[in-house]
């Protein structure tokens, strides 16, 4: 495969420019979509307000038929590269993972940022109930998706993976 004339410092920062850009531009749609009412909170959609695995592995949030969607759509749109080349590496679905978690966390920032009904005063667990849990003055998610999505992105690039493919 032929190397990127921008070196790998060049590709992270191109890459993470194009993953902020995405993130601005779909936090401006659901916008749109929720107005003021964040999480779907007004949406014709099915809701699971409370179950184990909520709190395991989605933060304590609702589960609504909206984020099922979304969430899926967005995995699959990160993942189009692979479909389009006809292979995987290890090193590649890393890149796209860690890329999907700053994606999510870039995008829900910029909702609260570019909503008028927000902005970054508004920015407190005191008028966002359904991120439930915070640290630092953000999300525990925010913290723990740009840890594990930086050091992926970080692996990706650093060589240190085997570049063996996965045959589609």
């Amino acid at each position: 495969m032929k190397k990127s004339c921008w070196g790998r410092s060049g590709h992270l920062l191109f890459l993470i420019t194009w993953v902020t850009l995405l993130g601005l531009f779909f936090a401006m749609t659901e916008i749109q979509i929720e107005g003021a009412n964040g999480w779907a909170a007004s949406l014709p959609t099915w809701r699971i307000e409370k179950h184990w695995l909520l709190d395991l592995f989605w933060g304590g949030r609702a589960m609504t038929g909206y984020h099922a969607w979304v969430f899926s759509f967005m995995c699959l749109a990160f993942h189009l590269p692979h479909a389009i080349v006809g292979q995987i590496t290890w090193r590649q679905e890393a890149r796209c993972l860690g890329s999907l978690m700053l994606f999510w966390i870039i995008e829900d920032f910029l909702w609260f940022v570019m909503n008028p009904a927000y902005g970054i005063a508004h920015f407190r667990p005191q008028f966002i109930p359904w991120h439930k849990h915070w640290a630092l003055g953000m999300p525990t998610d925010y913290l723990l998706f740009t840890v594990v999505g930086s050091l992926l992105l970080m692996v990706s690039f650093s060589g240190l993976q085997p570049n063996e493919r996965i045959q589609l």
